[in-house]
């Protein structure tokens, strides 16, 4: 509440397509149906105290009860989450009401097809996820561009495909929001979705 709430329906939408939105902020402060979380396979939030994952911020934010969540879902799983899937838990603390949690891909020297599909699945598995949950409302980070090294730009132009891929097959989804945080990634994202003044 001190950082303040932003409500993500009211976010100008882009030109391009109605039930897509960019916005550059804290993605812990959205009122949203869900925000997506770039986890890490133990699916138990960043280890690292005060890194400046998003694992870390949005754990820090909906607080201790969204890891003791991801705990209860990974010992009842009983292995690691694999790369390109996706859970979902409530958001505990946040504003928005869920949390999807999703492993993307972790890029080792030059970017290969199987890189770029994992990191596609993981757009449409929270897509799919959401949807089965009834979400009518849903904000990306940027999956993979941080500590696991995808490429900003590239990683931007799938993930603005598939979105836009599911949102031609499906009605139910009324918004997405692609949050950035970096000046770089929301001219990145301004770039492939057509909104460069």
């Amino acid at each position: 509440m001190e950082k303040g709430v932003v409500k993500a329906l009211d976010l100008p939408r882009t030109k391009g397509n109605p039930r897509i939105a960019i916005w550059q902020g804290d993605i812990t402060r959205l009122e949203i149906d869900g925000i997506v979380n770039a986890a890490n396979s133990q699916m138990l939030g960043c280890f690292v105290p005060c890194h400046g994952c998003i694992d870390n911020a949005i754990h820090s934010a909906a607080g201790l009860q969204l890891r003791q969540a991801c705990w209860n879902l990974m010992r009842e799983q009983g292995h690691e989450e694999e790369t390109g899937t996706a859970k979902i838990t409530p958001g505990f603390n946040l504003p928005a009401k869920y949390v999807l949690h999703t492993v993307g891909p972790i890029v080792e020297g030059r970017v290969t097809k199987g890189d770029e599909e994992l990191l596609a699945s993981c757009y449409r598995s929270c897509l799919v996820l959401a949807q089965a949950r009834g979400l009518q409302s849903l904000a990306f980070c940027c999956i993979s561009t941080g500590v696991f090294h995808f490429p900003a730009d590239r990683a931007a132009e799938i993930a603005c495909k598939t979105v836009k891929e599911y949102l031609k097959q499906n009605d139910n989804m009324q918004l997405v929001v692609f949050n950035v945080f970096k000046d770089t990634d929301l001219a990145i994202y301004r770039k492939v979705l057509g909104e460069e003044a």
